[in-house]
């Protein structure tokens, strides 16, 4: 396969017309939440504690919880999959049962039955969020003590805990992140953008991987390449985006060659016909932050 080296050596031009756009990438491996459980206010703290196998959308989590009005942290230990939680606190035993339970969860397999796992060791309270489709901004599951079952709810429509953050930081005090409307993958950098009276455009170039699961199709690619144009209102308002990829595992979008331009900032690609879309050029104009695609 061969590389586009275009982007190691093209300098990347940031026209600034009085107004000053910034991107800035930012990478979470912890998160609080606010909820609920059994009626009452609580707060919880979970940290990315290590992939449980080779997906980054299985992995293990740790952190605590507390009750608002008592303020004490209870200790948790856990899984995220694929959006679902499994939380769990073992009374004195948490530190060695921490343990225990991540040794025994060591595939995808293996995550399916964290419950079953989990109850093995005795837990003395556990909370589950494994709702297949929660409420907007509000995640609800369910609490166990003492063989009761309480309601439990998160005051999000997100519980990821490894979040891979692209602020885009606006002019009139805005910020967006890319990992709420384009993917959670990040990977994106800031080459360019222009502002007018019918609107502002802002030119993206991005890398990252194909797919979060390394034992998936395209697990261990060299992930997506291309260019995001994005586009909002002269108020500054987001509005929609278009991509333009260069190179994809998923598209198996292989071997694209960079045409020669006088003007280093218009960048000509050729894109070679590939099994899911036919042959196709790109005319990337940094200077007016935008992408034409031609046959």
């Amino acid at each position: 396969m061969k590389k586009l080296l275009t982007i190691v050596f093209l300098p990347f031009f940031v026209l600034c017309f009085c107004q000053k756009v910034e991107l800035k990438a930012v990478k979470d491996s912890s998160q609080i939440f606010k909820g609920e459980v059994a009626g009452m206010h609580v707060t919880l703290q979970l940290y990315f504690a290590g992939i449980a196998d080779c997906s980054l959308y299985q992995y293990f989590v740790e952190g605590w919880y507390s009750y608002d009005k008592y303020q004490k942290k209870i200790p948790l230990v856990g899984i995220y999959d694929y959006g679902k939680l499994y939380l769990y606190h073992f009374g004195n035993k948490q530190k060695k049962n921490t343990e225990l339970l991540k040794e025994q969860i060591t595939s995808p397999q293996r995550v399916e039955k964290t419950a079953e796992i989990a109850q093995a060791l005795f837990p003395k309270e556990s909370i589950v969020f494994d709702q297949d489709h929660p409420k907007e901004n509000t995640i609800s599951g369910n609490f166990y003590l003492d063989k009761k079952v309480q309601p439990a709810a998160l005051f999000t429509g997100n519980n990821m805990i490894y979040r891979l953050n692209n602020y885009l930081i606006l002019p009139n005090n805005k910020k967006i992140n890319t990992f709420d409307f384009i993917n959670k993958h990040g990977g994106n950098r800031l080459i360019s953008y222009v502002s007018g009276e019918n609107g502002n455009r802002i030119l993206l170039y991005f890398e990252h991987s194909s797919n979060f699961n390394a034992c998936g199709r395209c697990g261990a690619s060299e992930g997506e390449k291309g260019y995001r144009v994005l586009y909002f209102t002269k108020d500054w308002n987001y509005k929609n985006y278009e991509e333009f990829l260069t190179e994809s595992c998923l598209e198996n979008i292989y071997d694209t060659t960079e045409a020669k331009s006088q003007d280093r900032k218009i960048l000509k690609y050729k894109i070679k016909k590939s099994s899911s879309t036919a042959a196709y050029g790109l005319t990337v104009d940094v200077k007016s932050a935008s992408v034409i695609r031609s046959k």
